[in-house]
């Protein structure tokens, strides 16, 4: 069992910029691959980026790419989400997600899943 807490959404002028972090807790952090997910208000939760176990391997979503950037601290079982020039079409819950497969990361099908983090970008 892997306990998820994200942290470090908030209220955000356009241009401006946040770092994400998700701590997590139970077994061992470097046996999962790590991703973030985002939902906006009525639309469907999308992938934004996911991380391997030891950082060297990262995969992200087009529409992200070049302004998130994901980061893993093993030694602090947490990983984060940079997000830089940020849009107000970048508001959403932003969803931290583990999984010992990357495929079943980013189909968005892993068992484990954090409370979410409210980002609001206002224009």
């Amino acid at each position: 069992q892997v306990r998820l807490v994200e942290s470090g959404g908030g209220l955000v002028q356009a241009g401006g910029s946040l770092r994400l972090s998700c701590a997590a807790s139970g077994r061992t952090f470097n046996r999962y691959v790590m991703g973030w997910f985002r939902q906006a208000p009525g639309k469907e939760r999308e992938f934004v980026a996911a991380i391997s176990l030891s950082g060297s391997k990262i995969y992200a979503s087009d529409s992200v790419k070049g302004r998130f950037t994901i980061s893993r601290d093993n030694a602090k079982s947490t990983v984060y989400l940079q997000i830089n020039s940020l849009r107000p079409e970048d508001t959403a819950v932003y969803y931290c997600t583990a999984d010992e497969l990357t495929s079943t990361i980013i189909r968005g099908r892993s068992d484990y899943w954090g409370q979410g983090t409210q980002v609001t970008v206002s224009s």
